[in-house]
């Protein structure tokens, strides 16, 4: 469930929009399934994503809160509930702060990131647990993110930008670790979303480096599909693992500044 989470996030990053799309009330809901050779297409989890209007240390701040939960006829199998809540300069739409809270079974995790972009520096404290809290600093080059705020900062990038062929790639803070994410722009297709209908869609097909840095060949592989209209929600991602794939599809949203004109029938 975390890395599916995890996939959910950054796949939601791969869109591009105005900055006017920050509209505190959004809501979107999204199910998660597995699918396999021998497996019929199975839901396993639900993620909602939320943008509110907030203060941090008397700053006034967007707030975006996500939760990824398994579905509860797998709770059996390793019952999670990981939220994420991150704050958001309104103006450079920037992550000033992010929390993470884990339950995974057994395994428990709280993160607290710290951003400082005048030293170009991240403050991490985490602790599971099994262990003690740790404290780490990480060095960022660019105007590092947190996986969830990419989601909102790359809705930002001019229209007149994306073409076919159009790549991009990105600094981020995932964990206690700096990460890459890379995409690309595919192209237009008509996609259909379970339960909501046909939709006009972007497609971009996105990677993510691996630990240890910079080395994407052997790191996780995604696409992702946003509604082609004034709002770029993600409608549909999949990413491939060893035995089948993950998806994950929009099943329900509030909130949203425009109308969805991508939709095109039931």
């Amino acid at each position: 469930m975390k890395r599916l989470l995890s996939i959910l996030a950054l796949l939601l990053s791969c869109v591009a929009a105005q900055a006017q799309l920050y509209v505190p009330g959004e809501t979107l809901n999204y199910k998660m399934s597995y699918r396999a050779k021998l497996f019929p297409n199975t839901e396993v989890a639900n993620v909602i994503i939320q943008t509110t209007e907030s203060t941090l240390d008397g700053a006034p701040a967007l707030k975006v809160y996500g939760m990824g939960q398994t579905a509860r006829a797998f709770n059996w199998i390793l019952p999670v509930k990981d939220a994420y809540t991150i704050w958001i300069d309104p103006e450079t739409l920037l992550t000033r702060r992010f929390e993470a809270d884990l339950k995974e079974g057994d395994y428990t995790r709280k993160s607290v990131f710290t951003f400082d972009y005048n030293n170009n520096k991240v403050y991490t404290r985490w602790q599971t647990r099994q262990r003690p809290v740790e404290y780490r600093t990480l060095e960022i080059k660019q105007k590092g993110m947190d996986a969830i705020s990419l989601y909102f900062n790359l809705r930002t990038v001019p229209d007149s930008e994306i073409v076919p062929g159009y790549e991009r790639e990105l600094e981020m803070v995932l964990e206690d670790t700096v990460r890459y994410l890379k995409f690309r722009y595919e192209g237009r297709e008509v996609k259909k979303i379970k339960n909501l209908g046909r939709f006009n869609t972007l497609k971009f097909r996105c990677k993510i480096a691996t630990s240890d840095g910079y080395a994407f060949q052997d790191g996780t592989e995604f696409e992702v599909w946003i509604s082609d209209d004034r709002n770029k929600i993600p409608l549909y991602i999949k990413s491939p693992i060893k035995v089948g794939s993950v998806q994950a599809y929009l099943s329900s949203y509030e909130g949203l500044r425009y109308p969805l004109d991508s939709f095109i029938k039931k």
